[in-house]
């Protein structure tokens, strides 16, 4: 009898829901077929890869060993087959891209509109998660391409910078703090803002700024969603700490620098260092460069680099 894709498949299948019916459920087979497959399966290797004897399935320790390949090999499966349909002309294909949070508020939709409008053929999904998430999900070939920031990244991760992202107070035009000069630190004790939930990273960069110059400023309103947030502060005297690129796209918010500024971040192209880079994911990284040394949240210095950066991205990139 030989080893056929499903088997493999059914084993993830187990190991993943821990039970043999919520596994059928998920495959849509029936939960004898798949408890006789998975026994076909350790006939071949002629080795028991599940214990079956507690009230949940759990890998033995040569299944655990055979998982780890097995899930590797269905990941560069599935990287051949995408490989083997990619089309040069960029007449149709497929791109995953994922972002942290607060990119959907000021540059996917720039980036969307012109995949689309260059590439119509293309078609993409775009994930909104944490960066942890974004880097894991690149390296299980989840992701083709993430957006997220330079730092420490995990093995096997590469970044490409892109611009300087600036945090910034925000407010309306309603607001009575002045537009025209920076707002010095010690002046947001007598503001009342209105901030991202504590589970955004943004608000740790928010709350270390606070606590660094001593400020505790009265926080009447927080949310784990941007487009709230922004809501709130148009119709509001409330104020807001966010990215001042935000405010370029939004003509009734006001960036107001603060003095001293709060620290910028570099945001970084992140590929899995090894991936197979399909003519989609090329074509998006290249127009990510072109669309960002147009766009006015591009950093000092910036535009020259990312340049080069897109013009080396022709080739497989190298390990940053």
């Amino acid at each position: 009898m030989a080893l056929e894709l499903r088997h493999l498949r059914y084993l993830l299948a187990v190991a993943e829901n821990g039970t043999f019916t919520r596994a059928a459920e998920e495959l849509h087979i029936s939960q004898p077929t798949l408890s006789q497959q998975i026994k076909q399966l350790e006939r071949i290797l002629d080795v028991q890869l599940l214990d079956r004897t507690g009230r949940t399935v759990r890998l033995t320790d040569a299944g655990v060993a055979y998982v780890h390949h097995a899930r590797r090999a269905l990941r560069d499966l599935a990287a051949a087959e995408r490989a083997v349909h990619d089309v040069h002309d960029l007449t149709r294909g497929h791109l995953r891209l994922a972002v942290t949070p607060t990119f959907t508020a000021y540059l996917t939709g720039p980036l969307a509109a012109e995949l689309h409008t260059r590439h119509p053929g293309i078609t993409m999904t775009l994930r909104e998660m944490p960066q942890d998430r974004i880097e894991s999900g690149l390296l299980a070939d989840e992701i083709d391409l993430g957006i997220a920031f330079t730092g420490t990244h995990l093995p096997g991760i590469s970044a490409t910078e892109l611009f300087t992202e600036t945090l910034t107070l925000v407010t309306s035009a309603r607001h009575p703090a002045g537009h025209d000069h920076p707002l010095p630190v010690d002046d947001l004790a007598g503001l009342q803002l209105a901030l991202l939930s504590g589970d955004f990273a943004t608000r740790g960069h928010i709350d270390d700024y606070f606590t660094q110059h001593g400020v505790s400023p009265h926080i009447a309103v927080e949310a784990n969603s941007i487009q709230a947030i922004t809501e709130i502060v148009q119709r509001t005297t409330l104020a807001t700490v966010l990215p001042d690129a935000l405010t370029h796209d939004h003509p009734h918010l006001i960036p107001i620098p603060l003095d001293p500024p709060l620290p910028s971040r570099t945001v970084a192209l992140l590929t899995r260092t090894d991936a197979y880079r399909s003519s989609a994911g090329r074509a998006f990284t290249r127009l990510t460069h072109d669309l960002i040394r147009t766009r006015p949240y591009t950093g000092p210095g910036t535009g020259t680099a990312a340049g080069s950066e897109a013009d080396a991205d022709l080739e497989p990139p190298a390990e940053h």
